[in-house]
């Protein structure tokens, strides 16, 4: 593996270490204060620069994400917030949500509240505050590449109704930055079920800064989601304004000859921890577009709320029943899967200069 500048052996690493979790890994934390008591979590440290945490209580989905010892990601005021305070209903999904790196919206409805056939969906779904089961968190070493796994299932399930079973599986490998999740949504059911799908990445100070520059090479066209709303600025960032309402632009999105798409950001002048300066950070991320058609941006430079989302999907965020009016709603069949597979690779001053 490359670690520090310079190729290394298994063997040579280990005689330099008493444990390995000296320069990087996995291991399993758990919060024990005011509403975060009891919300477990796996810190992973790729050694490189990148470290993240992994809400094991909320989804599997990802928490503060650092590079440097500086952040990459935002954090809502609620905190890691425990899923027992989760209230379905309505936009309370707001008074919980943890922000970080990454929300799943999903499994059965996503983006606005609404009431379909009868039945009223809360904003964005229950998938991100969902405690995964059968978890588990640990490193392993392939030849002389050591790479860190955080997996379990996630289910989303009534009784007589949609059962959907989510299987996670986030790696990343020790002198990397970078992250690889790959799910599997399957109908454990005996019903034909909707499946609603939006992976929402949450970019947040001092990545997104002033000279900021967000970089779509596979869109298309922009368009906004409110008739109205300008389109031009999508592509830049801009200081807190207290009085900023949010943005949605939908991105139409042609793949590249993989099959994947990406959007990157890019920092001429990211924050290094430790007195180490300012330099170039440029942060990518891909997905297969076969399973999320769709990318939703979300700007919102507001003041507190000081957030850019970066949405994969596979639906737009005005609910399950305009999918279904609209005939775009995705439905699983009985035994049917779904595979999802997006990447995000972080690129520091070093690799920015060559």
């Amino acid at each position: 593996m490359n670690l520090y500048g310079k190729a290394w052996t298994r063997r040579e690493l280990e005689a330099r270490v008493g444990r390995l979790e000296q320069i990087g890994g996995v291991r399993r934390l758990q919060w024990t204060e005011g509403a975060e008591s009891g919300s477990e979590q796996a810190q992973v440290r790729t050694g490189a620069g990148l470290a993240y945490y992994v809400g094991l209580s909320k989804g599997l989905d990802i928490s503060l994400a650092e590079f440097g010892g500086t952040p990459i990601s935002w954090q809502a005021p609620n905190g890691d917030v425990h899923p027992a305070y989760y209230d379905a209903e309505g936009a309370e999904w707001l008074r919980t949500a943890t922000g970080g790196l990454l929300m799943t919206c999903g499994l059965t409805q996503a983006g606005s509240p609404n009431v379909d056939v009868g039945q009223r969906q809360g904003l964005h779904g229950r998938a991100h505050h969902l405690p995964a089961r059968h978890v588990a968190a640990h490193g392993r070493w392939t030849g002389d590449d050591y790479e860190t796994i955080v997996s379990g299932v996630i289910e989303e399930a009534t009784v007589a109704g949609d059962f959907l079973r989510l299987t996670r599986q986030i790696v990343s490998r020790l002198g990397d930055n970078r992250i690889v999740i790959r799910d599997t949504v399957e109908n454990a059911g005996f019903r034909t079920s909707p499946h609603m799908m939006l992976y929402h990445f949450n970019f947040g100070f001092p990545l997104m800064d002033d000279d900021t520059r967000i970089e779509s090479p596979h869109t298309t066209s922009v368009a906004p989601r409110e008739a109205g709303t300008l389109t031009d600025g999508w592509e830049r960032w801009q200081r807190p304004d207290a009085s900023y309402t949010e943005r949605v632009y939908y991105h139409d999105v042609k793949p590249g000859p993989d099959g994947r798409a990406e959007v990157r950001l890019f920092n001429p002048r990211f924050p290094y921890a430790g007195g180490a300066g300012t330099g170039p950070i440029r942060v990518r991320l891909s997905w297969n577009t076969d399973r999320l058609p769709r990318l939703v941006q979300w700007k919102m430079p507001a003041a507190g709320t000081h957030v850019l989302g970066i949405e994969p999907a596979n639906c737009r965020v005005g609910g399950r029943a305009d999918e279904r009016r609209d005939g775009t709603l995705v439905f699983l069949e009985p035994g049917e899967q779904a595979k999802y597979e997006l990447e995000l690779e972080v690129s520091g001053a070093a690799e920015e200069m060559r």
